[in-house]
């Protein structure tokens, strides 16, 4: 991700106050469709707004950017579509890592990842390694995640601890969930953004987002930038976030 700084954005990095960003980006397909493209074309131009939005998040001084690239529902999608997502998944890895390497820029994968095909979770498993000693800031892909799956996930975990007595089902606590999730080394869930006009959080850090701040908005993921981020960032600054206080 370029260090360089864009002087067209506004400086919000010492203003906003979030550590941690996630990201529903939706709206490829019908951004192609509004210029009689096919779909592929709408999910490239995502990737080229991934590009962009993760620099400007260096940019602002996040410390994590979380970005919902596929669902494990999104498996309901035509077997053409599902294996060009795979394959622009592999291009932008194989061709990003260097970037990401020499800005000191951690790749993180969330969700069942593991269940991808083996050449494309060796790829991934080799991309996060090559980063893990990096200090910068935490770029994480939702990668065959759902949250309910995750949870169940966690769930089980637990309960192979409570079965090997390493814990008593009664003193299961809020921490013990944290951490057997698959973000348990992010920082906390600060704000969350969904393109595309859409008002739902499509199961998507549903534990995570418990006290997250919420964002939608209209414009269509291709369309997004750092622009658009940082005006979801100054909305976030206006909030008061009381956390269940008064």
């Amino acid at each position: 991700m370029a260090t360089q700084a864009q002087p067209d954005l506004p400086s919000v990095a010492p203003l906003h106050g979030a550590r941690h960003v996630a990201i529903i980006m939706d709206g490829n397909g019908r951004w192609a469709k509004k210029r009689l493209l096919p779909r592929i074309a709408g999910h490239r131009a995502g990737v080229e707004a991934v590009r962009r939005v993760a620099r400007a998040a260096q940019d602002m001084g996040l410390e994590c950017l979380t970005l919902y690239a596929f669902s494990s529902e999104n498996w309901k999608r035509p077997a053409s579509e599902v294996a060009d997502l795979m394959g622009l998944l592999r291009h932008f890895i194989q061709s990003d890592i260097d970037e990401f390497h020499a800005n000191g820029v951690r790749l993180k994968v969330i969700g069942n990842y593991r269940a991808l095909e083996p050449s494309l979770v060796d790829l991934i498993d080799g991309a996060m390694a090559r980063t893990a000693g990096n200090g910068g800031p935490v770029i994480a892909i939702a990668l065959n995640y759902g949250a309910q799956d995750e949870m169940v996930r966690a769930a089980q975990r637990i309960a192979q601890k409570v079965a090997r007595g390493e814990l008593a089902a009664q003193d299961i606590a809020i921490e013990n969930i944290d951490s057997e999730l698959d973000t348990c080394e992010l920082p906390p869930l600060d704000l969350l953004i969904r393109t595309s006009g859409e008002l739902r959080l499509s199961n998507f850090m549903l534990w995570q987002a418990a006290y997250a701040e919420l964002y939608f908005t209209d414009m269509l993921w291709p369309d997004f930038d750092g622009r658009a981020l940082a005006a979801a960032l100054d909305a976030f600054r206006m909030r008061d976030r009381r956390f269940g206080g008064l």
